[in-house]
């Protein structure tokens, strides 16, 4: 008798184990439709975040700090504190800006971003991938949940990525972006996010964020006295090399011909700071989210400025996608 007493006692408390265990974990479905129902109730967030890259020749971490209220508003900031780099997107009711304080240049241009693509530090953007992959894999672990999905990232070579959601929170804490052979080529760590925050009036206002911007990172001084270094792209389609290099006499600008099934050049240039009292604004053209730094697509051309360089990349026979992974894979050594 005692012993039968015994057995069900120890059978009890296997089931209460095992029903406190369930408790804390959710199934998928529970995951995917409380995601759902947090997204339409949120008025916006503030998250920070790291995000480390490895497309190009060595590892590059980069501070972001995102700003969103619904439901078009964001501010985007990406910093890379070691060479007092910094750039930020804003989009409000005028357009969507990419600023670059250190050359005090400001684009602005209609566009959908960020609707057209995934971006790997918007909440709403993972969470969607999350909900619109109908093969993603579940996984409950000990402190989060994990969903490997497809993505819709402008660069072809981020095929793949892992999102792991906190347990309490339901909201993305980690990212990683992996290419076809599972390579991580870029790793996202959620520091501090803010679900339902508030923002003053002129949180989203382009002259407000690019005069405090550039209290943080100050105006370069214009010069072309440094020669430039040549940054060679690590990603090439295949059937296209390297031709010709050029340098002009001033060591401010290369060109690099890429000749093949798929030709292109590249044109790095010293770069100027643009005139205070001066705007740049473009009817036409995309955002392209390199990593390290916001390009933008305009016709067959792509452009971005990184450590005080202008890069353009040119090519009637390259696609969008293509532009972009060779772009991803340029990340400048220059200032080391």
């Amino acid at each position: 008798m005692k012993n039968l007493k015994r057995a069900l006692s120890l059978l009890v408390i296997a089931l209460l184990i095992t029903a406190l265990a369930a408790c804390g974990s959710k199934s998928q479905q529970d995951v995917l439709s409380d995601l759902e129902g947090t997204m339409k109730k949120m008025s916006g967030y503030k998250a920070e975040a790291t995000m480390t890259l490895q497309t190009g020749e060595q590892p590059i971490t980069y501070e972001i700090e995102v700003w969103h209220k619904k439901p078009s508003f964001y501010r985007v900031s990406l910093k890379n504190a070691e060479k007092d780099q910094s750039q930020m997107i804003l989009r409000n009711s005028e357009g969507v800006f990419v600023l670059t304080p250190a050359l005090n240049k400001s684009f602005r241009f209609q566009s959908e971003w960020p609707e057209n693509s995934s971006q790997v530090y918007l909440m709403e953007s993972l969470v969607s991938d999350i909900l619109n992959d109908d093969e993603r894999n579940f996984k409950a672990g000990e402190k989060g949940y994990v969903f490997n999905t497809k993505t819709n990232y402008q660069n072809k070579n981020l095929y793949q990525q892992e999102i792991t959601l906190d347990k309490s929170s339901l909201m993305p804490s980690k990212v990683k972006v992996m290419d076809k052979d599972m390579k991580v080529l870029v790793d996202v760590k959620f520091k501090n996010t803010k679900l339902n925050s508030k923002f003053d009036e002129g949180s989203f206002d382009m002259e407000r964020n690019m005069e405090g911007a550039q209290l943080e990172v100050p105006t370069m001084a214009s010069s072309g006295e440094k020669a430039l270094t040549p940054v060679f792209p690590n990603f090439v389609p295949e059937g296209t090399a390297l031709l010709n290099q050029i340098k002009n006499e001033a060591g401010d600008e290369i060109i690099l011909t890429y000749a093949g099934d798929q030709s292109f050049t590249i044109i790095q240039r010293q770069a100027v700071v643009t005139p205070a009292t001066k705007m740049l604004t473009m009817d036409q053209g995309n955002l392209v989210d390199l990593g390290f730094a916001v390009g933008v697509l305009s016709g067959k051309t792509l452009s971005w400025s990184v450590n005080g360089v202008d890069y353009y990349l040119a090519s009637n026979e390259l696609t969008e996608e293509d532009m972009a992974a060779i772009a991803s894979s340029m990340m400048s050594t220059q200032g080391k």
